[in-house]
């Protein structure tokens, strides 16, 4: 499975594009602001002849939801994400006033496909494992490619950190054992691709991580 990461947005959120020798893939958190990044995800797809097949939230935070409403008018594709997270759409206007100072200039796309523990999402010959680990958000998700070795964590986890517990919803004891009793349980070597920030391996996390 080939990764391609875009830093996007003021709080420099990851938006992933996930694919295979199928040339179908997945878009992961598509936190889009500008014009400009959503050239830059528009054109890697067009040039490299991608097919997209899911639109997937870990979590509907503004910061990695901005751009599914480009990903929706663009792609035809809607939201994949936990219900218990859709309240966030409602309060989007607002999180984009408080923490940027900015104006929501369209309505946020609505969730397509609810996702819950268990799920699978597949495209071309890959498949994510649904997890729901909340505590960062109630709905949030981790997307997990057991052939691959690759974990998709929002911001469930991050090198040597884990989520914030203080936004509406959070739980940092829910959290912690979610953490501890779905993701450091898979192999050392697993990758971590965070929603904010370096990349790491669940080894490392579980040897390094103070919060754990």
């Amino acid at each position: 499975m080939e990764v391609i990461t875009f830093t996007v947005n003021p709080i420099q959120e990851h938006t992933y594009i996930i694919y295979d020798e199928t040339k179908e893939c997945a878009i992961i958190d598509c936190g889009c602001l500008t014009d400009r990044e959503k050239s830059a995800v528009k054109n890697f797809i067009a040039e490299n002849g991608l097919q997209p097949k899911h639109l997937l939230n870990t979590h509907l935070h503004f910061d990695h939801a901005l751009g599914n409403r480009f990903i929706f008018d663009t792609y035809g594709l809607k939201p994949e994400a936990n219900q218990a997270d859709e309240f966030l759409l409602a309060q989007m206007k607002t999180q984009l006033d408080v923490f940027l100072g900015k104006e929501l200039s369209e309505e946020p796309a609505p969730i397509g496909k609810y996702l819950n523990e268990g799920d699978k999402v597949v495209f071309g010959n890959s498949e994510l494992e649904v997890l729901h680990v909340p505590g960062h958000s109630p709905g949030s998700l981790v997307f997990y490619a057991r052939k691959d070795n690759m974990l998709f964590a929002g911001d469930v986890l991050f090198r040597e950190s884990i989520g914030r517990t203080d936004l509406p919803g959070g739980n940092y004891a829910t959290l912690i054992n979610g953490i501890k009793n779905k993701l450091l349980t898979l192999p050392d070597e697993t990758l971590v691709f965070c929603g904010h920030d370096e990349t790491t391996t669940i080894g490392h996390e579980r040897k390094y991580n103070p919060y754990l």
